[in-house]
This record gives structure tokens, C-alpha cells and sequence, in this order.
């Protein structure tokens, strides 16, 4: 297994194995904004599919701003996560999935989540996608690798 490929199963591994991740948006005011979201990532990598009702802060701020960045980590809040924890931030720009293809991305949505049923399936909520163009994967406390998508 070459460099790249030990990167991306790492990234595979670690967005299956977590359900949450951190969204980071831009406001209209120029300022960051974090939310956490439940995910769920394609086989691929190339998009990585949340949540979220209209009305929330996160879609008016990718409304405005489509660029988002997405964290995905595994500490515990141990000492040892220093050395232990890795973390995934995937880049790229969100967009809500309409059309013929919510339906399929709720069911693919609803597999992961099915807490989130009543949730997802609300006239009010929207699903979105980050479309990813790549992912900084951080173990180590400070080794970090670069994997671009395609």
C-alpha cells in the first residue's frame, strides 16, 4: 500500500467510524461559525452528506458562502490523545441536494442515522452535501498529510 493509499483508508477508517463532525462556515459578518452535524460520507470520499433545518445559522451562512470545511476526530479528552487522536478536516463547498437524488440521499442518509428518521424526513430540513475537493488528515499532534479527491 503506497503513502496515499494508507492516507485515504486512515480517512475511511476514521469518517466510519464517527458519526459527528464539526461544520465550519463563514457568516455574512466575515465571521467563522462551528456546528456539530451528523454525517455520513460516500464510498468514494467525494462527498460527505449532514442535516439541517432552514431556519438554522449554518444554512444561512452556506447560502451566502457555499465553501465550508468539516472536522472529524476521534479523542476521548485524554492525555494520550496527543499521541493517539487523529482528526480530518475535508474542504470543499456544500450544496443542498434536490431532485430525484434527496430521495436516494435521505435513504443513504437515514442508514447511518436512523435516530434521525422524523428528522431528516421534515418538509424543513434540508440535506446537503460537501462536495470535497480534499482532506488534511492530522495524527501525531502535528503529522499532517494531504489527500485530494479524484
Amino acid at each position: 500500500m503506497n503513502d496515499q493509499q494508507s492516507v485515504r483508508s486512515a480517512i475511511e477508517n476514521l469518517i466510519t467510524d464517527q458519526r459527528l463532525a464539526v461544520l465550519s462556515t463563514c457568516g455574512a459578518d466575515g465571521h467563522p461559525y462551528a456546528s456539530l452535524v451528523c454525517v455520513v460520507a460516500e464510498a468514494d470520499l467525494s462527498g460527505i452528506h449532514f442535516a439541517t433545518t432552514r431556519a438554522t445559522r449554518k444554512f444561512a451562512n452556506l447560502a451566502a458562502e457555499p465553501r465550508a470545511a468539516l472536522l472529524v476526530e476521534n479523542s476521548r479528552n485524554r492525555q494520550s490523545d496527543i499521541y493517539e487522536a487523529m482528526a480530518v478536516t475535508a474542504i470543499g463547498t456544500v450544496q443542498e441536494v434536490d431532485g430525484a437524488a434527496a430521495k436516494t440521499a435521505r435513504e443513504f442518509y437515514r442508514q447511518r442515522h436512523p435516530q434521525l428518521e422524523a428528522f431528516v424526513s421534515a418538509p424543513s430540513t434540508a440535506l446537503l452535501r460537501l462536495a470535497v475537493k480534499r482532506y488534511y488528515l492530522v495524527n501525531r499532534f502535528q503529522k499532517v498529510m494531504e489527500y485530494h479527491v479524484g
